[in-house]
């Protein structure tokens, strides 16, 4: 995710595998929501979800969680109208290397589906504004094109106990959501030490990738329409994510 709307991960139990969806499109045509958009091109009425189990109920704050394909992913109610979606996923890459890929913001749509545009509009220092166009298919054959303008901000890289992490927060300052903001945040964990910290040569490490949000759209659109179709966007997207970045990884130089 610096504030930025990458984006997007974890605990679903989806009836239809991550295996089964492209994490190669940009083709405008794609469904999918600002900032990182998904793919889902089901038919679904609003009400069948059926890849969301909100046993949890409207008045209880946890809504749904769940896990499938390595991805967590939990729901949970902060207003009438508005949710806090938070998404995990683990990633057999450096930290370095996935926060490479989030901040190579043009080019998202390259492998993220349904995210038709991602234009760098300004970048001074950690600051980022980017623009930012996709579409979602709602129930009843609405289309809905959600586009906006996003503010990110890239954190500088903290050091933990056995590892490092690095954020990137977002928000959307101008857009078809009455709030969308959030946080991107990658950890390592290194597992075997390595003299040479700036070399990943005889290193192992654990990474784990996690995609925070607080959504709510326009007063015209409940947000019981969208909350389960853009959880299956981020699952895609943070499994796309997943995959350049141990693409990437494997590319790197043993020497």
């Amino acid at each position: 995710m610096n504030s930025r709307p990458i984006a997007t991960t974890s605990l679903i139990s989806s009836s239809s595998p991550l295996s089964s969806q492209p994490c190669h499109s940009n083709s405008p045509n794609n469904d999918s929501t600002t900032f990182f958009g998904g793919d889902d091109t089901s038919d679904d009425v609003e009400g069948e979800d059926h890849d969301f189990d909100f046993s949890g109920g409207m008045d209880s704050p946890s809504i749904y969680r769940g896990s499938d394909d390595g991805i967590e992913i939990e729901i949970e109610k902060i207003g009438k109208n508005s949710r806090r979606i938070r998404s995990r996923i683990a990633i057999e890459a450096s930290l370095q290397t996935v926060w490479d890929i989030l901040t190579d913001y043009e080019k998202l749509v390259d492998f993220i589906p349904g995210l038709a545009v991602c234009q760098l509009l300004e970048k001074r220092g950690n600051f980022v504004r980017l623009f930012q166009i996709g579409q979602q298919k709602l129930a009843f054959g609405l289309n809905f094109n959600a586009k906006g303008i996003v503010d990110c901000y890239e954190r500088d890289l903290e050091s933990l106990a056995c590892g490092y992490r690095r954020d990137i927060e977002f928000k959307m300052i101008k857009g078809d959501f009455q709030l969308f903001k959030g946080k991107w945040s990658i950890e390592q964990y290194n597992t075997k030490r390595n003299e040479d910290k700036d070399s990943l040569v005889g290193q192992e490490f654990q990474t784990t990738l996690s995609y925070v949000v607080d959504v709510e759209p326009k007063l015209w659109l409940p947000v019981r329409l969208v909350e389960g179709r853009l959880c299956r966007e981020i699952k895609v997207n943070l499994s796309c994510v997943r995959v350049e970045a141990q693409k990437a990884n494997h590319d790197i130089p043993d020497n």
